[in-house]
């Protein structure tokens, strides 16, 4: 008999949540919900539910994929539901720990994935808390391997992941919108540069050379070829990952002064510690 396939709730449906239910598709049963009812009318024949409660009751896994200044609500709303599931939070800073704090003990895992989701293109950091199990995090490993590459982390090196390959796109793209460069046409020292630059500031923020420049490759070829698919200039799919207040704004605050990449992913990660929310 064929395997039964897993039941993932999706809770937002942004340009995340929505980019996760394209890809896990096809290997989950995936049921969706967002309290702006607009954004369900473009779900393509996903389930979606009215209430949080009906998601929760019918799924195994449940994915967090809200805007950091409702999630504090959104963790006292499903709390009644947590029993025997998975919860898997795609929110930058918020630790494993402060969620397991407010949900009593719940079974976490913490993914950090970028916006080359759309294009099934993404790098993804994943780090454990510290009740999930090692089958939970495969169940991870399995979604976010339907939307690109994934690195498995100690949850200390996610904010660094976020300057490097959550961030770094927007570092890329911003290049791209001040040289005016065609993203279907940038050339080979270009490529080069950004992978020089960006190996160099995941070198500042704590990888060892192999995962630098492994990042740094993955993230270049990456955001080129989402500003070449993705139908938006390079300054649109900046402003995409740029949320106001957020770590990407201050790493694009220092390369408008002309600072380096490097220091513009130590801003990042800055902006990713100060925001956040541990036990």
């Amino acid at each position: 008999m064929p395997e039964t396939k897993k039941r993932l709730g999706i809770i937002g449906f942004g340009n995340m949540g929505s980019s996760i239910a394209e890809g896990a598709r096809s290997l989950f049963e995936i049921s969706v919900f967002d309290k702006d009812k607009q954004k369900l009318a473009d779900s393509r024949g996903l389930k979606t539910e009215t209430q949080i409660s009906g998601l929760m009751n019918n799924s195994d896994a449940v994915m967090l994929a809200v805007k950091p200044q409702d999630f504090d609500a959104l963790l006292v709303e499903i709390k009644p539901y947590i029993q025997g599931k998975l919860i898997l939070s795609i929110a930058a800073g918020i630790t494993t720990g402060y969620i397991e704090k407010v949900l009593n003990g719940a079974r976490v895992v913490r993914a950090m994935p970028n916006l080359a989701v759309k294009i099934l293109a993404a790098e993804t950091g994943l780090s454990r808390g510290k009740y999930a199990k090692e089958e939970d995090l495969d169940l991870a490993k399995k979604i976010f391997a339907q939307l690109g590459k994934i690195w498995v982390v100690e949850e200390g090196m996610l904010d660094s992941i976020t300057a490097i390959s959550g961030s770094g796109p927007a570092y890329i793209l911003y290049d791209m919108e001040i040289n005016k460069l065609d993203p279907l046409n940038i050339p080979v020292e270009k490529k080069n540069d950004y992978i020089k630059w960006l190996k160099q500031a995941a070198l500042e923020v704590g990888f060892d050379p192999k995962m630098a420049f492994d990042l740094a490759v993955c993230t270049t070829a990456s955001s080129i070829q989402l500003s070449a698919q993705a139908g938006n200039s390079p300054a649109q799919l900046r402003k995409m990952i740029t949320s106001a207040g957020g770590t990407t704004e201050a790493a694009i605050k220092v390369l408008s002064m002309n600072g380096s990449w490097a220091e513009a992913a130590q801003a990042a990660r800055k902006r990713a510690k100060e925001l956040s929310r541990e036990e």
